[in-house]
């Protein structure tokens, strides 16, 4: 645990500017995919699919997002986050739980995180990929 890798965790914002063919974004994000390197966990599943809208089928985004590498969210995972998240209340600054999440499964597992949302850069501890 802990030890650093290839491997990314891909965050919703990324996949969204992934679906919608954004220049440089979605080409960085097939590399991750095609070299075997794009993780997600249970956080981004549910974001992703709760975003769907009415008439797409999540058929299709099911069968992409099974052929990555799934991180499970353990309950050191859980810790990990909370204390995150205490630390960071103590110096005013607070983050959503499913961003928290995202962060503690990447520290946890030495994964880097390719995201838009410029708050996930308060997370310490978390390496950010850089593309």
């Amino acid at each position: 645990m802990g030890k650093e890798n290839k491997n990314v965790l891909v965050d919703t914002s990324a996949w969204i500017e992934f679906f919608r063919d954004t220049p440089g974004t979605a080409d960085t994000v097939s590399k991750i995919i095609e070299n075997g390197r794009a993780c997600i966990c249970g956080v981004i599943y549910f974001e992703l699919l709760q975003g769907i809208r009415t008439g797409e089928d999540p058929g299709r985004l099911i069968e992409l997002l099974a052929a990555l590498n799934f991180v499970e969210t353990t309950a050191d995972i859980w810790i990990k986050a909370g204390n995150i998240s205490a630390a960071l209340r103590k110096q005013g600054t607070t983050l959503p739980m499913s961003d928290l999440l995202i962060g503690a499964t990447a520290i946890e597992r030495g994964l880097s995180v390719l995201t838009y949302d410029e708050h996930f850069s308060s997370i310490p501890g978390l390496n950010l990929y850089r593309q």
